[in-house]
């Protein structure tokens, strides 16, 4: 099973941390890291911009990454949100394992 970690940033702390739960309860997510806030500088619309973000590392499966992009999509304040998946090459067998385990399709029920 390929399992990936994604990148996403949040506008505040309370928008990454109900997403970061969403995701978990929903099994979308093994795990989710709310990592602390940071500025962003990026060109947006022809513009240079600079904003405070709250970043986030979701764990998952490359098998559920297609509905985790999805719930991002729908509950995420931004017009084109960050959103980017990084294959992991290496891990811990036990923890891969029970990453696999937490995010199973079969054990997947809809909010």
């Amino acid at each position: 099973m390929s399992i990936l970690v994604v990148l996403t940033n949040l506008p505040n702390r309370q928008s990454a941390e109900e997403l970061a739960r969403f995701l978990v309860e929903n099994q979308l997510a093994a795990c989710v890291n709310v990592l602390s806030s940071c500025r962003s500088i990026y060109r947006w619309k022809g513009e240079v911009e600079e904003t405070d973000e709250v970043p986030l590392l979701i764990k998952t499966t490359e098998a559920r990454y297609e509905a985790l992009e999805a719930a991002i999509r729908a509950r995420h304040p931004y017009e084109l949100p960050e959103i980017i998946a990084l294959p992991v090459a290496q891990g811990l067998p036990d923890y891969l394992a029970w990453l696999a385990a937490e995010t199973q399709m079969d054990n997947w029920l809809p909010t």
